[in-house]
């Protein structure tokens, strides 16, 4: 029998880098929100990255704002080498206890829309924090560095192995 050594190498994200999905368009929030493509126009950078919408808990900026097909993405950096709790959230984001994104804004033009809820064509982004429970279900990280990807894409490639091996 043929013997197959795997080794996997990654990084846990030290440079905090960090990107998500922070409004998903076509689908109302936990309330009934819909927010329109466009209404994110007038994005200002740096914007502040907070954690669970608290104003005193400031853990990075989003340099990036991008309306792309499917919603709102946002690119940023936890400041892990400048704030500690930055690299606390970090820890919580790769090991999967944070994964939502939600967003802190005023709304500045919306319509009721039937059964409730508001569609919203114009607002201003305030932040966007990183949360466990996100207003809306689809908004979440997308990309940080995490272990607990790797060793999931090395179990998967060590289960395939064993198929592999049995015939």
């Amino acid at each position: 029998m043929d013997k197959l050594i795997l080794e996997t190498k990654f990084t846990a994200g030290d440079a905090g880098d960090i990107e998500g999905l922070a409004w998903p368009f076509g689908a109302p929030d936990r309330v009934g929100d819909v927010i329109e493509k466009g209404a994110f126009a007038s994005v200002e950078l740096p914007l502040p990255m907070l954690f669970g919408h608290d104003q005193n808990d400031p853990i990075g900026i989003w340099a990036e704002a991008v309306e792309a097909a499917d919603g709102l993405r946002l690119k940023g950096k936890l400041l892990v080498e400048h704030v500690e709790r930055a690299r606390e959230v970090r820890a919580l984001v790769q090991s999967g206890a944070v994964r939502g994104i939600s967003i802190g804004f005023l709304t500045r033009k919306a319509l009721p829309r039937k059964g409730g809820g508001r569609t919203i064509s114009k607002l201003q982004l305030l932040e966007a924090s990183l949360v466990t429970l996100p207003m809306h279900p689809g908004a979440r990280v997308t990309s940080a560095k995490s272990a607990v990807q790797a060793l999931a894409i090395a179990d998967a490639i060590n289960r395939a192995t064993a198929l592999f091996a049995q015939g």
